[in-house]
């Protein structure tokens, strides 16, 4: 139901990318696994499927990967 781990495996799929611009659609495509992680965990919580004791720090967690990848993205993009 959730890709937590998909971020990780974007991440080590672009060690073989064959270009920058294919090295930066991985971090873009982890990224978006992030955001994505965010959601459903959001979902779970608010469902009451479970605590927000449990939840929170993990949605607290994923946010901060979420801004190393988009400052990463932005150094990788020229743009910071």
């Amino acid at each position: 139901m959730l890709n937590v781990k998909s971020e990780g495996a974007n991440l080590v799929e672009e060690i073989s990318s064959s270009s920058k611009r294919d090295f930066i659609k991985f971090y873009e495509i982890a990224l978006k696994s992030c955001n994505e992680t965010i959601y459903w965990l959001g979902l779970l919580r608010d469902g009451k499927l479970t605590s927000a004791s449990k939840t929170n720090p993990l949605i607290e967690e994923a946010n901060e990967i979420g801004k190393m990848l988009g400052s990463s993205l932005l150094t990788l993009k020229g743009k910071k």
